[in-house]
């Protein structure tokens, strides 16, 4: 089994700075080796988001081991990041980390609202829950999918790296098979558009460059309201 993949982030139509960050850089390849792949979306305004992402992507990238132990690293690295520059105190950032094995094994690390999703036999899954204002809302029953779309804490998050000295991480670990499509996305996509709509251009089946470049387009045509970043990774 090899892995086949792709990376792409954009600034979107509103935003004029891009505080997302992905893993590996912008571009695509294919591998039989197992291999890392991340996306991060900064806070902290200023030059502070695009700090922190892309902090907290170069060290997860960088100091090995397992997904959990690659977050934690990553966040004392924006924190120390922060600690050196008091301009960029209380920057942080989500960090969605996959280490895919082409054994068949994909094992996740997760803090944030940036999403990863997998898409088997036609039918699209979401790995990964929002740690976000509206998303706790909507799990304790006190606000409705419509209601939270619109409310004005939408882009809030409960949990980030950086902000802490330790983070709680959601862990996931699947089996993976041949035909297999794994998604990582930050919100500027999944703000813009529906889990139907990604269903569709996801199971088009076209190369992983091809179907990136259709997501971060769906999200621009739909207003563009934040930086888009997407990681395709296909199992072939």
């Amino acid at each position: 089994m090899k892995i086949s993949w792709a990376t792409a982030t954009d600034l979107g139509r509103v935003r004029d700075q891009n505080e997302d960050s992905v893993w590996p850089s912008p571009g695509s390849g294919e591998t039989a080796e197992p291999i890392v792949v991340a996306i991060a979306d900064g806070m902290g305004g200023h030059a502070g988001g695009e700090i922190a992402s892309r902090t907290a992507i170069d060290t997860a990238a960088a100091v090995g081991g397992s997904p959990l132990m690659r977050v934690q690293a990553a966040n004392l690295a924006v924190l120390d990041a922060a600690s050196r520059r008091p301009r960029l105190t209380g920057m942080g950032t989500t960090l969605t980390l996959l280490l895919l094995d082409p054994a068949g094994t994909a094992e996740f690390a997760h803090v944030g609202d940036s999403r990863a999703y997998l898409l088997r036999d036609g039918g699209l899954t979401r790995i990964t829950e929002d740690h976000s204002y509206v998303a706790e809302m909507m799990a304790a029953g006190r606000m409705t999918p419509e209601e939270a779309e619109v409310h004005p804490y939408r882009s809030v998050v409960t949990r980030a790296v950086g902000l802490e000295g330790s983070v709680d991480i959601d862990t996931t670990v699947i089996d993976v098979a041949v035909g297999d499509r794994i998604m990582l996305c930050s919100d500027g996509l999944t703000n813009m558009v529906d889990d139907p709509s990604l269903a569709l251009i996801l199971q088009a089946g076209e190369a992983p460059a091809i179907t990136a470049g259709r997501l971060v387009d769906a999200a621009n045509a739909a207003g563009g309201a934040d930086n888009v970043s997407v990681v395709v990774v296909d199992l072939v």
